[in-house]
This record gives C-alpha cells, sequence and structure tokens, in this order.
C-alpha cells in the first residue's frame, strides 16, 4: 500500500507534498533551520510582550494617562488598570486567532507552498515591531488605542506564523528527532531572547547607573528620560528578526503541494475543520489532548505574558531589574527546552507533560505567595534590604527570582513536550490542521484567561486576585490530561 500511494504520488506532483528525500536528526541542516527560525522570531514575543514592552506600556502610557487624567486616583489603581489593559490586548488578539487559525491549519494540509506565507506574517510582525518606537507617553507620537491595535496585529500574525512553522516540523527531522528539534527551537528562542536583552541592558546601564543627580545618556545617545530604552526593543526586535531569517527560508523544508491552488485549499480546508468536528469519535484522542491543552496551555500564556507586568508593578521593579529577569529567565527558559526533549524521550510526551504542567501549578501559588512586605502569604515578614545593590535588593525579589528560574524552565518545557505530543497524535495527512487546532486550543483561553485577570483586577483594584483566577485553568488541563493515550497506542 505504501508503494502504491507512493506511485500515486509521483504521478500527481501538483498534489504531492514537497517532502525531502532523507530525514536526519535535530542537527541536520533542514531540522536546524527549522529550529533556528525560533532564534530570529521569538525575542519579538519575549521583549515585546512580555518582558519590556508590555510592563513599560502598562505603566509609564496606561497608568500615567490615567493618573494625569484623574481616572484612577493612587498608583496601586493605576497599576491595576494597566494590567487590565494588557490583559486585554492579550484576550482580543485570542479571539482574533482562534477564530481562524484551525481554518489556516487546514488550508495547509491542502494549499501550495507555505513559505511566502510565513514571510507575510512575519512582515507584519517586524512592522507592528519596528512601530513601537513612537509609542511615548503623555500622549504625543502613537495614542495608546492605535498602539493597543499594532500590539493585537502583531501578536495575531505571530499566532500565525506559528502556525505554518509547527505545521512544518514532521517534514524537518525524522520522528525520533522530532522532540529533539521542537526542543531546539525554544531553545534556542530563549536563548537569542537573553543575547538581545543584554545587549538592551548595554545600551541603557550608562543612564540608568548614573549617580543620583546626574543625568547621562545611554549608548549611542538613548535618551532614558523619554523611556527610549523600553521603546527602542520594538526595532531591535525587528531588524533582529530580518537578520536571522534567512537560513530558514533557504533550508528549511517547505512540505507544501507544489502548484496547489490556495483558493480551492482554503475552501476545502474551512469543510475540513468542520468535518473534523463532526467527526471527532474519529480522532478522540488526539481531541481529548486539544481539550486539555485549551486550558492547560493558555493558562500558562496568559502567566508568560501578564506576569512581568503584575510583578514590574506589584513589587516595583525597575527597567534593569525587568531585564536582569528577562535573561535570567531566557537562560532557564534555555534549559527548558532541552529539558522537556530529554523528558519526552525518557517517559514519553504525555507523562512529560503531566509533570510539566503539576510543577506549574506549585509554582503559580509560590509566586502569588510573594508581596513586597511578607513571603509564604503572609507567614514570612520581610524587614528591610538585604544589601544596597541597585537591584533584587529585597528578599522578596530574592525568592521571585527562585521561583521564576522554575516557572522559565517547566513552561518552556512543557512548550516543547506539547507540540510533540501533537506530531504523535495527529494523523500525518491531517498535521496542518491539526496544527491549527493546536493553535486555537493554545488561543481560545489567551483571551478567556486574561479575560477573568482583567475582570477580576478591575473588580478587586487587587493585581494577585486577578492572576490568581489562571490557576484554575491549570488544574482543569492537568485532570483532561489523564483521559489521552500514549500517542504511540493511537489505533
Amino acid at each position: 500500500m505504501a508503494q502504491g500511494a507512493d506511485t500515486a504520488a509521483a504521478a500527481d506532483p501538483d498534489t504531492a507534498r514537497a517532502r525531502p528525500p532523507a530525514l536526519g536528526g535535530a542537527l541536520s541542516r533542514p531540522a536546524f533551520s527549522w529550529a533556528l527560525y525560533e532564534w530570529a522570531r521569538n525575542p519579538y514575543y519575549m521583549l515585546v510582550v512580555v518582558f519590556v514592552f508590555a510592563p513599560y506600556f502598562a505603566e509609564h502610557v496606561i497608568g500615567a494617562g490615567l493618573l494625569a487624567s484623574g481616572a484612577a486616583t493612587t498608583q496601586a489603581d493605576a497599576n491595576a488598570l494597566g494590567q487590565a489593559r494588557i490583559a486585554e490586548v492579550i484576550k482580543w488578539a485570542g479571539v482574533i486567532a482562534a477564530c481562524s487559525a484551525p481554518f489556516l491549519g487546514a488550508a495547509l494540509d491542502r494549499g501550495g507552498r507555505r513559505k511566502p506565507l510565513v514571510a507575510l506574517c512575519l512582515f507584519v510582525v517586524a512592522a507592528c515591531s519596528f512601530s513601537l518606537w513612537w509609542v511615548e507617553p503623555g500622549g504625543t507620537g502613537i495614542p495608546a488605542g492605535t498602539a493597543m491595535a499594532v500590539l493585537v496585529a502583531g501578536f495575531v500574525a505571530y499566532t500565525y506564523s506559528e502556525v505554518i512553522h509547527n505545521a512544518m516540523l514532521g517534514d524537518a527531522a525524522r520522528p525520533d528527532a522530532v522532540s529533539a528539534t521542537s526542543g531546539l527551537g525554544l531553545g534556542l528562542g530563549q536563548l537569542a531572547t537573553a543575547v538581545l536583552l543584554i545587549a538592551v541592558a548595554g545600551v541603557a546601564a550608562p543612564a540608568l547607573l548614573a549617580p543620583a543627580g546626574e543625568v547621562r545618556p545611554g549608548l549611542f545617545g538613548i535618551d532614558t528620560t523619554s523611556f527610549e530604552h523600553f521603546r527602542m526593543v520594538g526595532p531591535i526586535c525587528a531588524v533582529w528578526l530580518a537578520a536571522f531569517i534567512a537560513p530558514f527560508f533557504l533550508w528549511a523544508p517547505d512540505g507544501g503541494r507544489p502548484n496547489a491552488d490556495w483558493r480551492t485549499a482554503v475552501i476545502s480546508g474551512a469543510t475540513g475543520v468542520l468535518a473534523t468536528f463532526r467527526r471527532a469519535r474519529v480522532h478522540a484522542n488526539a481531541m481529548k489532548f486539544l481539550g486539555a491543552r485549551v486550558l492547560y496551555a493558555d493558562g500558562m500564556a496568559a502567566l508568560l505574558a501578564i506576569g512581568p507586568t503584575y510583578v514590574s508593578l506589584f513589587l516595583g521593579w525597575n527597567f534593569l531589574e525587568l531585564v536582569a529577569y528577562a535573561i535570567y529567565s531566557s537562560v532557564f527558559g534555555f534549559v527548558g527546552g532541552l529539558l522537556g526533549g530529554w523528558l519526552d524521550r525518557r517517559f514519553g510526551a504525555r507523562r512529560a507533560l503531566i509533570v510539566e504542567i503539576t510543577v506549574l501549578i506549585f509554582t503559580l501559588a509560590a509566586l502569588l505567595s510573594v508581596t513586597q512586605d511578607s513571603l509564604g502569604y503572609g507567614l514570612i515578614p520581610i524587614e528591610g534590604r538585604i544589601w544596597e545593590g541597585p537591584v533584587f535588593n529585597s528578599l522578596a525579589d530574592i525568592a521571585y527570582l527562585a521561583v521564576g528560574a522554575v516557572l522559565a524552565a517547566f513552561a518552556t518545557a512543557s512548550i516543547s513536550s506539547s507540540r510533540s505530543l501533537m506530531v504523535g497524535l495527529a494523523p500525518p495527512e491531517m498535521r496542518g490542521e491539526f496544527f491549527g487546532l493546536f493553535a486555537i486550543a493554545g488561543t481560545i483561553t489567551v483571551w478567556i484567561g486574561p479575560l477573568l485577570i482583567e475582570t477580576l483586577t478591575e473588580a478587586t483594584r487587587n493585581q494577585r486576585i486577578g492572576m490568581a483566577s489562571i490557576g484554575v485553568l491549570f488544574v482543569a488541563g492537568l485532570i483532561g490530561l489523564f483521559f489521552v493515550r500514549d500517542a504511540e497506542k493511537r489505533a
């Protein structure tokens, strides 16, 4: 039967997939080029959406504007409302992606070359990222509402590019190397983030470490008084993406169908998605996994995306502390990418995922136990500073760093294990469609989770209560994983 399928594919080159004749390991040129894509692209998410620009936007654009207008009367109120606006951005990006990503994935299974679509998505990401330089406080530059729309557009394009890239994983490496290739990509993305953050910190350090009362510019004339050290991460990520994306387009296998008609693919793909839902029982195991992912993965996404904004406002971290924490997290994220691949090979992707989500539940509880005044939900009071340095001089800071290392490592490992499990569960001929469904399962509560945070934070004006709401998603997702069979047992 396999020989007959090969013969049919050879006789119909317009519908045959462009697969390489032989696939290698994670360090083969096709697989490494696939992984290097995340070295080029992932810093946008980490620097803009998570660690640097989002906290700046929440505090100095949204929060400061609310205080100036009288809409917020205290700094705590402004911080809570700023956190709610970041949650709103992620919520709307999730709604758009959730309504469209599965249809994109299904079209990929039937459509033509994938790399032109990747190029279009990455162009939008780069353009949106570069434009963030003009988002300034005080109503100058791009207005806050427009900036939120730009952040939504960039995040949606980023999600689309992820769907396409994930669908190409099975064409980049042989089956036994998929986990290692997935983990390598995530690790490289974290490592690139660390490199860029070190560069950003180095540019801003001369100004931020100047003696009290003395005003100095950063390197290259960066003016920290107008927050250029925050705003510059947008253009930097755009240039980085353009500089390092070439190997992916040159050597990563496309996996698309040569000369296929995209219009027909979109129509057929939409019909296929609806048919897949109608025939959910046929793919029951994969659907159970996607149902669990709807819950746990997006609770994690909400935690990762809003967590740095939360800690910058709640613990009062400055720019250097945020950047240092991001570098620190990226290093442990790199370790987590490798850890995820190892756990997959050692225990299987499903069992590895159960371990990783369990650790994340305890990690969230530990993070929320840290305040500026105490640890362990008030059991350990904090008095004074532990040293007089420029960063992390409180016991609360050190405790958050310790728990944050675990968060970074196991969050990254869970992403790697999730992709590996999806490759194993999805029928090979429907991999693009299932990675589209995988994307919706990874974004549907990227609006529900942030909506919970937004609603509870605004209602209570308490950041911790808002963040605690996503713990429910972790627990429910973990329970769902126990109903999924291991990939190698799929009939």
